[in-house]
């Protein structure tokens, strides 16, 4: 971690205050997988054992064979995490290669998506939006009716104007008439999609989970290497402690907290890293912050930040130099030069463009240290670590070597963000099998 500033302080070292949950969704490991549906269910995320695929027509094994040595890998994480209001069923599959010589090499770590079209899905939610317009709609309408004759005569939306919604118009009434409706009316209606939404909420995840049922008989994929038991990866949110109060000058404005949409604190994901010659303050960052929930395997975050894991050269891509003033050449013109500070702002460059639609790539998740133990079973019994145990143990797994194992710090996951299934000729496609960016922080 960057040195506190000296005016940090705070009444008791050991200041009692609820933590605050991030952006961040953890991986944790969850027991072994014995049930074959659940063994055949793409929707079932996991950690080793065999791949349950989406697309219909099952991918080549190829798509797991290692860059370096050409031998198929075995899979560390499947992931279900299909896009928000996206008619596409999806998971993320990445594998990674044991092999020592095959270390520290691009290639020996590989993330594809699997997409398939769930139609079924898809007409749920061109109801829910038809839904939502016609509450909008009606919200609208219910205002014009409090404004009464204060509507504007020319205005647009004024009699006459039918709505753009024809089902809308059916259940709610024509807008003309929309004066002499009540409020009491429209809170009804209301409240009558509102039930229908929390009564279709089951249904819809059993369609998800139907529509994801695969199997791997017969197929080359069975007779592939494994890390078994496959394990479940459940998932949890990240809280960290709170800040340490700052003593600031008497009048002085503080600004709050960045919070995104939900309630959940984002502005560790704008602290800066401060350069030094010292120490390595993004390793002592990442321990830190680990420290939290040892036991997490993957962080997962669409579109957010990832967390770095040494100060290398990919840290050096992902959060560059910012650009400073030159210092004064003359004895005169003496300045205050503040350390640089580095924010995360990657270009173009680094991360290549996706090579089916030319769409920008962003961070979606990163596998972390304590995955490397899980698959190695260290931790296969179910004691509870300590925080020093669990720092001690990710620590040895980042210092520590083996004849035969992966050696790296953190993979980080970059996802096409519009999660594309267009082909050659630019068609939508109801099947797709895509790979994504990988980058790669080894082991210090």
């Amino acid at each position: 971690m960057p040195p506190s500033d000296e005016d940090d302080w705070s009444d008791s070292d050991e200041e009692l205050g609820s933590e605050v949950e991030t952006s961040v969704l953890l991986g944790i490991s969850d027991g072994p997988i014995t049930s074959d549906n659940e063994l055949a269910d793409a929707a079932v995320s996991r950690i080793g054992g065999h791949p349950a695929f989406l697309p219909t027509n099952e991918p080549p094994i190829s798509s797991s064979q290692c860059k370096i040595c050409s031998f198929p890998m075995e899979l560390l994480v499947q992931m279900w995490c299909p896009f928000e209001n996206s008619p596409m069923d999806r998971a993320l599959y990445v594998w990674g290669c044991a092999n020592p010589g095959c270390q520290r090499k691009n290639g020996s770590v590989r993330a594809w998506r699997g997409l398939r079209f769930n139609e079924k899905y898809a007409a749920k939610l061109q109801t829910k939006l038809a839904r939502k317009r016609e509450q909008e709609e009606t919200k609208r309408l219910g205002e014009l009716a409090k404004l009464g004759s204060k509507t504007n005569p020319f205005s647009v939306t004024s009699t006459k104007t039918t709505s753009s919604f024809a089902l809308g118009a059916q259940i709610f009434g024509d807008p003309a008439s929309g004066a002499n409706s009540s409020n009491e009316t429209v809170k009804k209606e209301l409240s009558e999609n509102e039930e229908s939404d929390n009564e279709s909420a089951t249904s819809e995840q059993t369609l998800l989970i139907a529509m994801t049922n695969a199997t791997l008989s017969e197929s080359p994929w069975a007779a592939a290497s494994a890390y078994l038991p496959p394990l479940y990866l459940s998932t949890a949110s990240e809280y960290l402690p709170p800040k340490p109060k700052a003593k600031v000058p008497f009048g002085a404005q503080v600004s709050e907290l960045a919070v995104e949409e939900g309630g959940k604190d984002i502005s560790w994901a704008f602290e800066p890293y401060e350069n030094s010659l010292e120490v390595d303050q993004v390793f002592e960052r990442f321990i830190k912050r680990v420290g939290y929930e040892g036991e997490q395997c993957i962080r997962y975050d669409l579109n957010g930040t990832p967390l770095p894991f040494s100060s290398d050269k990919i840290f050096e891509t992902l959060f560059p130099t910012p650009s400073s003033d030159p210092l004064p050449v003359t004895k005169p013109d003496f300045k205050v030069v503040f350390p640089q500070r580095r924010t995360y702002s990657p270009s173009s460059s680094v991360l290549s463009p996706c090579p089916s639609c030319k769409g920008k790539r962003v961070f979606e998740c990163q596998l972390m240290p304590n995955l490397i133990n899980i698959l190695r079973g260290v931790e296969s019994n179910s004691k509870k670590l300590s925080d020093e145990e669990r720092r001690a143990a990710v620590q040895k797994t980042l210092k520590g070597g083996s004849e035969k194992g992966m050696e790296w710090g953190t993979c980080m996951i970059f996802s096409c963000e519009n999660d594309c299934r267009i082909d050659a000729v630019g068609k939508e496609e109801k099947d797709v099998w895509r790979e994504e960016l990988v980058l790669v922080q080894w082991d210090v």
